[in-house]
């Protein structure tokens, strides 16, 4: 027997890390019937929290048979992703090499003749097997997620250089079986489920992903071939959600929720579909009742609706509902901080805070000056003891700045500068917290609720006044000013107080000049005044401060996370524009009273 390759035989460890080697696999008596099978019941293992028992089903075929080899990829890489430890990310990378070593083994081998035949005229694709087909699919799939690994997996700059590639080759890939699903005659409708899954969640996630990113970047992407249309995207990653049979199905689901729930809400100022959400939820939940994604998510929906008591109790489920990733832990604990956080339940807040610090690997800076911040919201309420301890933290801070892929994080950035300035203040930072709120897009949750935003409000307010009760001339006296102005500005929007927001805000720009360190403040509030403009219904004024915003600041702290909001925001209100126009509708402002 051939030590490179598994049979279901094969038990030990070390042959299993072997076969990753080298992928040449013997005849064996897994066709792709059964494996697509498998695969499937190894998804719903998955999701349903039986980890083990997952891994169980798809253990026996590594390296020899497609969708066990790249299902354990899969899992891998999830793993990877979670806890970004080096020795889980040298697992899934190994574990996607041998997924693209066994897809090329199966994929067509092409001639000259063949490629040179491709470049004048169609390829036939009924001449190519079954095998060869789903081959070419698990292959640029596999290809994606070792691209995505590069980024973390190195931090030279020959990484990206080869992650691009790979990339480019999976777009390729993905367009190829793209032309295959329109031209294909199938014999097999299972097959064809399958496979048509798998290209509409490739070819919908790519058009979204890049449908996302700053139009600079969009530009240089199309000159190298790429292009992406979100309407597409999402009409693409709809068909893979209507195929409930579709082996992919559940990844469009995850992709729906994801984009709906999460990059909506931090790259944009839009809602999500919480219909959409809550239909799809309510689906999934009743198959997999105990699945921790999903009790996450229902979770993340209630949040984002303002229902903070339930959210609370979702998150705290699909931390109970399973022990064998801690890691998965963690993203509840950082939701349950936040719903406190928006109550000002500081005490809680904190506890959830102090878990992430003690338990998460992921980044320490921002844990530490996050439950420095909270603790700093409880001011007169705070013991000697726990100065102390928020002293600690602070220095604590750029202690643990980390490089991912050759580069800091932004927010790490971000916590490492607002903890040297605690120190220069004579350890003082004016709201911490609800600065963190706000930059991580939160007040948009506070809005669903009137009584959030009076809570916030007052805050607010009892700041100002003790900022105006302390004689000026202090050296960051105008950042701190600026600070809670934009926050007045970003709560009376929520507050759908328009004329009084605009105030506040054209007083933070009133400052720029004088403000020493904090000169986010200035495109932040720009994009927060265009968002007022726009549902005043005044376009051609917010779209001119938007651009302004974009072009006229640059090397301030996150800016590449307002970039993505103003490009979000740009294409909404062009759109509106367009169709305005389209409709020959003249928008006039609504009145409002201060």
């Amino acid at each position: 027997m051939d030590d490179n390759h598994l049979t279901p035989d094969d038990d030990n460890d070390d042959e299993f890390e072997d076969a990753y080697d080298t992928v040449v696999p013997r005849a064996s008596s897994m066709d792709l019937h059964r494996a697509l099978q498998e695969a499937k019941i190894a998804v719903n293992l998955f999701f349903n929290n039986q980890f083990q028992d997952a891994w169980d089903v798809l253990k026996p075929w590594v390296g020899t048979s497609m969708y066990h080899t790249v299902g354990n990829s899969v899992f891998h890489f999830l793993e990877a992703v979670l806890t970004f430890e080096p020795a889980n990310i040298q697992k899934a990378s190994d574990a996607l090499k041998c997924s693209m070593n066994l897809c090329n083994y199966y994929r067509k081998k092409n001639t000259f003749s063949d490629s040179l035949g491709k470049m004048v005229k169609r390829i036939n694709y009924d001449h190519y097997s079954t095998e060869e087909i789903h081959a070419e699919l698990c292959y640029a799939e596999s290809l994606l997620l070792k691209a995505m690994l590069t980024f973390i997996e190195d931090e030279t700059l020959v990484s990206f250089i080869k992650a691009g590639l790979k990339i480019r080759s999976c777009f390729t890939s993905y367009k190829d079986c793209q032309t295959i699903l329109n031209t294909k005659h199938w014999n097999n409708e299972s097959h064809e489920v399958h496979f048509e899954s798998g290209v509409r969640m490739g070819i919908g996630a790519f058009n979204l992903m890049i449908s996302l990113l700053p139009s600079r970047v969009i530009k240089l992407l199309e000159f190298i071939g790429f292009s992406g249309s979100k309407e597409l995207g999402m009409n693409e990653l709809f068909k893979c959600y209507n195929l409930d049979e579709g082996l992919r199905h559940i990844l469009s689901v995850l992709t729906l929720l994801t984009y709906n729930l999460i990059v909506v809400y931090v790259l944009s100022h839009c809602d999500g579909d919480l219909q959409l959400c809550d239909e799809i939820l309510t689906k999934q939940l009743k198959i997999y009742p105990n699945g921790a994604w999903f009790l996450y998510f229902k979770g993340r929906l209630e949040f984002m609706r303002g229902n903070i008591v339930e959210s609370g109790e979702w998150y705290i489920k699909s931390w109970k509902s399973q022990s064998v990733w801690p890691q998965f832990h963690h993203l509840c604990f950082w939701e349950l901080m936040w719903t406190r956080a928006v109550v000002q339940d500081w005490d809680d807040a904190c506890k959830y805070a102090d878990m992430l610090l003690k338990e998460s690997k992921w980044s320490r800076t921002i844990y530490s000056y996050q439950k420095a911040t909270i603790m700093l919201m409880k001011k007169d309420n705070i013991s000697e003891e726990q100065k102390k301890e928020i002293n600690e933290l602070m220095s604590n801070v750029p202690k643990y700045k980390q490089r991912i892929a050759g580069k800091s994080l932004p927010m790490e950035k971000f916590c490492i500068k607002k903890s040297e300035r605690y120190f220069a203040q004579d350890k003082k930072l004016v709201l911490p917290a609800l600065e963190l709120v706000f930059v991580w897009n939160l007040f948009k949750v506070i809005g669903k609720k009137w009584d959030f935003c009076i809570t916030v409000y007052k805050v607010i307010e009892r700041t100002l006044r003790e900022l105006d009760s302390v004689s000026a001339g202090g050296p960051y006296d105008a950042d701190n000013r600026a600070l809670v102005l934009l926050l007045k500005g970003a709560c009376l929007h929520q507050m759908k107080k328009p004329l009084q927001a605009e105030e506040a805000l054209e007083s933070v720009l009133s400052l720029e000049k004088k403000i020493k360190d904090d000169n986010y403040l200035i495109p932040y509030a720009l994009v927060e005044l265009a968002m007022i403009h726009h549902e005043q219904g005044d376009m051609t004024r917010a779209l001119q401060i938007l651009e302004d915003a974009k072009k006229n600041y640059t090397g301030y702290s996150l800016e590449s996370r307002l970039h993505f909001q103003i490009h979000s925001a740009l294409l909404e209100f062009n759109n509106d524009k367009k169709r305005t126009v389209e409709n020959g509708v003249k928008i006039t402002k609504p009145s409002s009273s201060k």
